[in-house]
């Protein structure tokens, strides 16, 4: 429920008072699990990291040892992503742009993800051999991010063919 919120709403918005109200869960028992509403906010992230971090993985599995159709198919993943009813951009990118302290926890939970992206962009870059692919990586983790914060405007364009033309010229298909 609380991530429902966060989500819909933003972080800021969304009171614990309203969790517990929506939610029906007692806000002792809440803060028996989340002892501040940044442990709770911070959950909400890790746990939208590991079902991002999950749906990737079976999408580069599916292409396994094809590192270019694995770029493809990440493409048209993320352009079905930003393409969906009540899509309101990356929950990692929205949460980090509402708290202004670099040191807040969601501001650390939202760094390492991306962080990870390009991690993983890097290693299938190498694989299909481009000597710059550390740079090639960023440059698709950008075009991923802005495709993120589309705000719905790349659902009626084809965000997949977008995202799937920019990142093959990247990597020179």
């Amino acid at each position: 429920m609380a991530s429902d919120l966060f989500y819909r709403g933003g972080v800021r918005a969304v009171g614990m008072e309203m969790i517990v109200e929506r939610s029906g869960v007692a806000k002792t028992t809440i803060y028996r699990h989340f002892p501040t509403k940044d442990a709770l906010i911070e959950a909400f992230l890790e746990r939208e990291d590991r079902e991002f971090w999950q749906q990737w993985e079976e999408v580069v599995a599916s292409h396994a040892g094809e590192s270019r159709r694995a770029l493809s198919g990440l493409c048209d993943w993320v352009g079905d992503r930003v393409s969906r009813d009540n899509y309101r951009g990356c929950p990692q990118i929205n949460v980090a742009a509402e708290f202004a302290e670099c040191e807040h926890p969601a501001r650390k939970v939202a760094h390492r993800h991306k962080a990870e992206m390009v991690e993983r962009l890097t290693a299938l870059c190498r694989e299909l051999d481009i000597s710059t692919a550390e740079l090639r990586a960023h440059q698709i983790g950008l075009l991923f991010d802005g495709a993120f914060m589309s705000n719905g405007r790349l659902g009626n364009v084809g965000a997949a063919a977008i995202l799937n033309d920019a990142v093959g010229r990247l990597v020179g298909a």
